[in-house]
């Protein structure tokens, strides 16, 4: 019962993503990079794996997914958001030796984040398909709008 809640709050922010997609294509710049094939990736805190491709270039979308996956993946292993971690660890803050992701796949850049539901489920959540603060800027967006739903 459990996580067929959580599924369905996770595909309820799933479709807020969905629905403020075409505001964002409105940005000429957002619409060259990505001509709306983005995706996005949630993972749970037990690995669970739940996400979505838009856009009608299968290719491209598949590629935003990857990367989506990986910002995704990243936060789950780390907590951290992606671009804060890589910081952090350049400035010498943390040791990444201790979450066994090797430098050369460090995500580098925005997008994936820590997010934690009203009821204080934590998802790591990576988007990808746009400029990376654009990426976590929907990502925050969906969950408020949902959250103020209720």
């Amino acid at each position: 019962m459990e996580n067929k809640n959580l599924a369905q709050k996770i595909g309820n922010i799933i479709s807020k993503i969905e629905s403020l997609i075409p505001v964002y294509m409105e940005n000429t710049i957002d619409k060259t990079i990505s001509e709306g094939n983005v995706a996005v990736c949630i993972m749970d805190e037990q690995g669970n794996v739940y996400g979505r491709l838009f856009g009608k270039d299968k290719i491209r979308s598949r590629r935003s997914y990857q990367v989506a996956w990986t910002k995704a993946s990243q936060v789950w292993i780390t907590g951290i958001a992606t671009f804060a971690f890589e910081k952090q660890v350049f400035n010498g803050e943390i040791d990444d030796k201790k979450y066994g992701i090797l430098k050369p796949d460090f995500v580098g850049w925005e997008g994936g984040q820590p997010i934690f539901l009203k009821d204080g489920t934590k998802l790591s959540i990576g988007f990808s398909g746009f400029r990376g603060f654009i990426d976590v800027e929907i990502v925050t967006k969906a969950v408020t709008l949902l959250d103020s739903e209720k």
